[in-house]
């Protein structure tokens, strides 16, 4: 029979593994981005951002955090930052900072490069 700690070492393992695939998703969208829209694929970049915006907004309606956080919380009583996730703890700490402003930066160059095309669609027409 499994104690009851090896169970919850066990549980926490599962939700940082999820949390971490999450996490890697999303910061590859945001990554993605501004490739794909250079590349010309804005279409591919819109659906991207879609995607970043969905997390964006439970992340809202969360107060800032990831649902697996609560989650994790109740199988551990480590504080660190990455308790919850398989990431550096320095990392962990930023991520919000480096992702959000790589995100802004990301949308802007996608809107400038999405008004340019429709620019130039309408100079055509």
């Amino acid at each position: 029979m499994v104690d009851e700690d090896t169970r919850a070492r066990r549980v926490l393992w599962h939700i940082r593994m999820m949390h971490t695939i999450a996490w890697v998703v999303f910061a590859s969208s945001i990554v993605a981005i501004p490739i794909v829209t250079l590349a010309g694929r804005i279409p591919t970049a819109l659906w991207l951002s879609i995607l970043v915006w969905v997390e964006v907004f439970i992340l809202a309606a969360n107060r800032l955090r990831c649902p697996l956080t609560g989650v994790a919380r109740r199988y551990t009583s480590d504080q660190s930052e990455n308790f919850d996730i398989f990431l550096p703890e320095w990392l962990a700490k930023h991520n919000k900072l480096i992702f959000g402003s790589l995100f802004a930066i990301a949308e802007l160059f996608l809107l400038w490069q999405w008004s340019l095309l429709r620019f130039e669609y309408r100079c055509l027409i």
